[in-house]
């Protein structure tokens, strides 16, 4: 009797777009494994360094390998030459990373967001390693088709801050409403501007909503 291997499936739905000053990072909190929502308050956007921010969607334990090494290496880089590594340049680094690996691959996808030399970038990086830049927004994870059709329908270039985070976190209620594997506690979100990186508190993020549901009654 052959015994089959299953893979367990994973997902989440997690956005980057870029408004008028900055990068927004967006997405869920739910840890699935199979068919068990596992954990529901899971992070999954993380600091590369002050300027660098990165979201993870697929395997944890290869996301977290993944991401302590470009973390090591953006402080070794900065050691060495004397200034932060960039969105592009981290984005290449991971791309390295997963290309050297194709015949053995990591179960990940990035979307990466940084603000360097007055500028805001994006880039969404796949599991074989191709890095693509991104001119507006990114998605990733099993959440991806409702979160996209939302950041089509509602993405303007030139958006400010707040309705650009309000945009991303209902890009990731989008992903969490149609797919089973996204879903937990809310959404994570983050701004990466020339202030650095920094989360937008829950209360910030319920003022901002509040505020926008207001002003158009």
């Amino acid at each position: 009797m052959t015994e089959q291997i299953k893979d367990v499936k994973t997902g989440t739905t997690t956005v980057g777009l870029i408004y008028d000053s900055g990068v927004i990072l967006a997405a869920d909190k739910r840890a699935s494994m199979g068919h068990i929502a596992y954990e529901e308050e899971s992070e999954k956007i993380y600091k590369i360094n002050d300027f660098v921010a990165m979201t993870n969607a697929g395997n944890v334990g290869d996301s977290l390998i993944i991401i302590r090494f470009i973390r090591s290496q953006a402080k070794v880089y900065e050691l060495e030459r004397g200034e932060r590594m960039s969105a592009r340049a981290a984005s290449t680094m991971l791309s390295n990373v997963l290309g050297a690996n194709r015949y053995y691959p990591y179960i990940v996808q990035f979307v990466m967001g940084g603000f360097n030399g007055g500028k805001p970038t994006l880039f969404d990086v796949t599991p074989y390693g191709a890095v693509l830049e991104r001119t507006q927004y990114a998605v990733s994870g099993s959440g991806t088709e409702p979160a996209l059709t939302t950041l089509d329908l509602g993405y303007k270039k030139g958006m400010n801050e707040r309705d650009a985070i309000l945009l991303a976190a209902r890009a990731i209620e989008s992903g969490k409403r149609r797919d089973i594997y996204s879903g937990g506690v809310g959404a994570t979100v983050w701004v990466v501007d020339s202030k650095g990186t920094r989360e937008v508190s829950k209360a910030a993020l319920d003022k901002f909503t509040k505020e926008a549901a207001a002003s158009s009654q």
